[in-house]
């Protein structure tokens, strides 16, 4: 049996509905696995749960910080990983619940602490990426850090300025910083399930939640998060920028529309893609009754 399950998945699938239904069934709480619902002004644009099921079942990392301030994967994987660890040994059961697969790779894997940005270094770096070619930094990676160079693309110029980032900072190879690691996967008892569906479904879906997000005034919501210094993560909401163009008159309400349905399509498919290449994903039909959902992961409580 295992006290800790995670439910992931692309958006609009239902992962929240499900894990708030199994949660009050095995009294367990919930730590939310998804990076834009820590802000606590938008509501209708993120999709977050209704007050009334966050008032019935202890949720995590919902309304934290305004999105005056930026958040990032460390911090969520620092915090995170003590209140799931800390609800384990009081013996809780937890289920994480989310659409972040980067938020649910590090819970599972470790995060290492790494060096700071450097924007100096990140834009002379791209400089010679565009004017001598992406091998020309590629080729400086291979001298410094061979078994980084190995498992990156040289055409994946943003991981390798990354990787050349951490050695120029810290001194050290990224790949020797990711062996201090230390995430729950194979420390604690975890199950991991997946909300599948169609694509075609799943768009569908999308469609629906955009209509309702418009019905319930996600251009008043925009309008007064507009009025606020959106931080660098707060700024990629999806939504934001689409009303913002509406309200500045480059295109109208319907397109504003289609392309916040549009863009999160696209997200979806890259969540889905992210989501498909880990194993240890056990796959729910997303259309099957939530009580079929229920019984499915209620046997591996």
């Amino acid at each position: 049996m295992y006290n800790i399950v995670f439910i992931v998945g692309p958006t609009a699938t239902g992962k929240s509905e499900l894990a708030f239904n199994i949660a009050k069934k095995v009294k367990a709480e919930i730590v939310s696995c998804d990076s834009m619902l820590v802000y606590k002004e938008p509501r209708i644009i993120t999709s977050k749960p209704p007050y009334t099921m966050l008032k019935e079942v202890k949720h995590y990392f919902i309304d934290i910080i305004s999105v005056k301030d930026t958040y990032d994967v460390f911090r969520y994987y620092t915090e995170a990983k003590r209140i799931i660890i800390d609800l384990y040994s009081q013996g809780r059961k937890v289920i994480v619940c989310g659409g972040s697969g980067l938020y649910m790779k590090v819970l599972l894997d470790g995060i290492f602490k790494g060096s700071s940005r450097d924007d100096e270094l990140r834009k002379n770096l791209e400089k010679e990426a565009k004017e001598k070619g992406n091998m020309s930094i590629y080729n400086r990676l291979k001298e410094v850090d061979p078994s980084a160079a190995e498992k990156i693309s040289p055409n994946d110029t943003k991981r390798v300025i990354r990787a050349l980032e951490v050695y120029y900072t810290v001194g050290r190879p990224i790949s020797e910083k990711q062996k201090e690691r230390e995430g729950l996967w194979n420390r604690y008892p975890i199950k991991v399930f997946g909300l599948a569906i169609e694509r075609k479904k799943l768009y569908e879906r999308i469609n629906l939640r955009v209509e309702k997000m418009f019905e319930e005034g996600i251009v008043e919501e925009v309008q007064r998060l507009l009025e606020l210094p959106l931080s660098i993560t707060a700024q990629k909401i999806i939504g934001i920028n689409e009303i913002k163009g509406y309200l500045e008159g480059k295109y109208s309400l319907s397109e504003a529309k289609s392309l916040i349905a549009k863009n999160t399509c696209n997200f979806a498919k890259r969540q889905f893609t992210w989501f498909k290449k880990d194993k240890r994903i056990q796959w729910i039909d997303a259309e099957k009754k939530l009580v079929d959902k229920d019984k499915i992961i209620l046997k591996n409580f």
